[in-house]
């Protein structure tokens, strides 16, 4: 059974389609309208082995801050649709992601719970034209609709550009692995609880 979803999430702030497959190859069609963005999101997409769709139309005249964490809700809402209820997955996953001086770890557990721990520290305050106050947003948003406990933490890193890729990357290689069919689980939702 194919694991795809579709969402669509229009505002007075933004208008927003998210397509996903968790089964795909890594492929991304992403415009944001915010460059930087748009590049993390296509690392997500690569990393975490999700083909990933986004149209996002934001009030960009105003500042950049709907945007991002109004496609970080609808991006966690389409994996969580794509999910079906955590059904016969891992739900677990983590990943250490270096990127020259920088390494970011990221812990995910998919247990329909949301929490972020957020233990990021950026440089400076933009790259390129985002602010970097906008990736906590992002993140928490994504956790938020997605129902993952996220624990997200740069052990040490002196580049922005390096500590925010990082960390995306290590967001999409450990949700890699929690999504990943686990036989064991004979097509439950891994939970003592037998409901995520």
């Amino acid at each position: 059974m194919a694991r795809t979803a579709e969402v669509v999430r229009n505002t007075k702030e933004t208008q927003i389609t998210v397509r996903v497959d968790l089964d795909g190859s890594g492929v991304s069609d992403v415009e944001t309208g915010v460059g930087f963005f748009d590049h993390m999101l296509d690392s997500f997409a690569r990393h975490g082995g999700i083909d990933l769709y986004v149209r996002t139309q934001g009030d960009l005249h105003i500042d950049f801050h709907h945007t991002v964490e109004d496609t970080g809700i609808v991006i966690g809402q389409a994996v969580a649709k794509a999910l079906d209820g955590f059904k016969g997955i891992r739900r677990f996953g983590h990943a250490y992601i270096p990127m020259d001086e920088t390494l970011t770890r990221c812990a995910i557990d998919l247990s329909n719970r949301a929490y972020l721990i957020w233990k990021v520290a950026f440089k400076t305050p933009k790259i390129g034209e985002m602010d970097t106050e906008l990736f906590k947003e992002f993140h928490h948003a994504f956790a938020m609709n997605c129902g993952a406990c996220v624990h997200l933490e740069t052990l040490y890193g002196d580049n922005s550009h390096h500590i925010a890729e990082s960390g995306f990357k290590a967001l999409a290689r450990a949700l890699r692995t929690a999504v990943e069919l686990d036989p064991k689980t004979h097509g439950h939702a891994p939970s003592t609880k037998g409901v995520l």
